[in-house]
């Protein structure tokens, strides 16, 4: 009876424990928060609805398009706002998530915290304004263009609030893929839909390409961790002995494709290409969505995942930081085209969103914060990052903004010689660009670009990297020349013969100059009270 009661009892435990073990299975401790990821069903049900009305309306309700698709996004950046009041941005929202293997916390897919909210306010913010740069430009159907827009879009965010490989393979494809075809809306027939061709084309195989070496990199780092969640990665690499020369060449790798889709040295090459063939406001969307994108997928996956481990890389990032700027400004000393000067200039600006980053590594072995899945744990250096790309995203938005209404159907947007005196015929367009122009090189009264560069300056100085601040002032100095060359050409006086700038048009349509306002706006208010970036 004893051995009878004995085996009852083990039979009585056996139930509870398997219960107990399924219970803790990943499968049925999913969760999933509909309000945190409310911004990504938006982009992606707009994208369904504009696509699936595009077959039931007919010319006139296509020409609407524009502002429905404005209309969604505005619901988006509404969506945004209601996250913050519901308090993400201090206590962050988690989603998707799983019991973690290594670590003490959640393993989640996704995370919307101030980091994130920032990121795709951006973003969403951006992507209006590019719809507003020129609604009514392209041969082509409005339905299939704004579809792809909000499906890159879609993508973008997700990037912004991935905290797994696998999350942030899928969002920074779902931004690519799209992106390969709107570079192709050419602007008319002939000539300038087989440059956008050519683009699209170019784009698409250097890509692909980058993404190929992204994903080896990504499995040589799961092969050594065993998890593709970044709690788990930081975790197993805060140990040691884990096969530093296959972990240090799935980093570098890894790293190599996000700098294809930030426009680093040496993988910028596609972009003077993809930016003047491409219309000019995807070549906006480009420069600010799509490369903010890829910096909030580095940011995070440096300062989560491989927070124990960058400092090894830390020369590296520093070097790629000052090559890029460098590289980016002098060659853009020599563009006489308008789109290829600003894509130049994209790629230098890359390189100063860098500098606060290889900070961070270069510090990486203090680790007395505590990496968790919420902006409170990337470092203060991260802050002068982001803070520059929201200044950025203004002030390169308005001068693409003013390209796009006044280029027209001119490959590039034109060229330099086309802008002189342009304050003459229309100085409500001239005032602006002048002003972007001062705000991209950080000349008064445009001193929101001041204080990007100061507080980029500060960090490398007070992090150690004296050297990286001496290159970044020298670069300061160099974008001065062409960027004060454009503005003061501005108000040159063309004289009678010069009949090449009358190619530049002189009515420009409501949604460039709602754009156009807003980016001007914003990039006043900045200049005069920068404070809430820096937070």
């Amino acid at each position: 009876m004893a051995r009878g009661g004995a085996g009852r009892r083990r039979s009585g435990r056996q139930p509870r424990d398997r219960y107990r073990h399924r219970d803790r299975s990943p499968a049925l401790n999913q969760s999933i928060d509909y309000a945190a990821i409310l911004p990504l069903l938006l982009a992606a049900l707009g994208a369904l609805g504009v696509l699936i009305a595009d077959l039931f309306v007919g010319a006139k309700g296509r020409a609407s398009f524009p502002w429905v698709t404005a209309g969604i996004l505005v619901l988006g950046l509404g969506a945004e706002l209601g996250l913050w009041a519901s308090g993400a941005g201090t206590r962050p929202r988690l989603t998707f998530c799983l019991d973690s293997r290594h670590a003490t916390t959640l393993n989640c897919s996704y995370s919307v915290d101030s980091f994130t909210l920032t990121i795709q306010t951006l973003l969403l913010a951006g992507t209006l304004l590019t719809v507003l740069m020129a609604p009514r430009k392209f041969k082509a159907p409005f339905g299939e263009y704004h579809f792809l827009l909000l499906s890159s879009l879609t993508g973008a965010l997700l990037m912004a609030g991935a905290r797994d490989f696998i999350s942030m393979t899928v969002g920074l494809e779902t931004l690519s893929l799209p992106a390969y075809a709107l570079v192709g809306f050419g602007r008319k027939r002939g000539e300038q839909s087989a440059a956008g061709a050519e683009a699209a084309l170019k784009f698409f195989l250097m890509s692909v390409a980058s993404t190929a070496v992204m994903l080896f990199g990504i499995s040589l780092v799961y092969g050594v961790t065993g998890s593709v969640y970044f709690v788990d990665i930081e975790a197993v690499l805060a140990l040691t002995g884990y096969h530093a020369g296959i972990l240090t060449a799935g980093m570098v790798l890894t790293l190599a494709g996000f700098a294809f889709k930030i426009s680093a040295v040496p993988f910028h090459f596609w972009t003077p290409e993809v930016y003047s063939g491409a219309p000019v406001p995807i070549a906006a969307y480009l420069s600010v969505v799509s490369k903010t994108a890829g910096f909030a997928g580095l940011i995070v996956t440096l300062e989560l995942a491989f927070r124990t481990e960058m400092h090894n890389l830390s020369v590296l990032v520093a070097i790629l930081a000052a090559v890029t700027m460098t590289f980016g400004n002098v060659v853009a000393l020599r563009q006489r085209s308008a789109v290829r000067l600003l894509a130049w200039s994209t790629v230098a600006q890359a390189g100063y969103v860098l500098v606060p980053l290889a900070v961070t590594m270069w510090n990486g072995r203090d680790l007395s914060r505590v990496t968790v899945l919420s902006a409170g744990a990337l470092g203060p250096a991260v802050t002068a990052s982001v803070a520059y790309l929201v200044f950025y995203a203004a002030m390169n938005l308005g001068a693409f903004g003013v390209v796009s209404a006044l280029g027209g159907t001119l490959a590039g947007g034109g060229e330099l010689a086309d802008y002189r005196g342009l304050s003459a015929r229309q100085p409500r367009a001239a005032w602006p660009l002048a002003f972007f122009l001062l705000c991209l090189a950080g000349l008064p009264p445009g001193l929101m670009g001041l204080f990007a560069k100061v507080a980029v300056f500060r960090a490398a100085t007070s992090g150690g990297l004296t050297w990286l601040a001496v290159v970044m002032a020298v670069n300061v100095v160099i974008a001065l020349f062409y960027y004060l060359r454009w503005a003061a050409a501005l108000f040159t006086p063309t004289g009678q013969d010069a009949p090449v700038s009358a190619r530049l048009s002189r009515s420009v349509p409501l949604g460039p100059r709602i754009a156009v306002g807003l980016a001007l706006v914003v990039s006043i208010v900045f200049s005069f009270y920068p404070a809430p970036a820096f937070r």
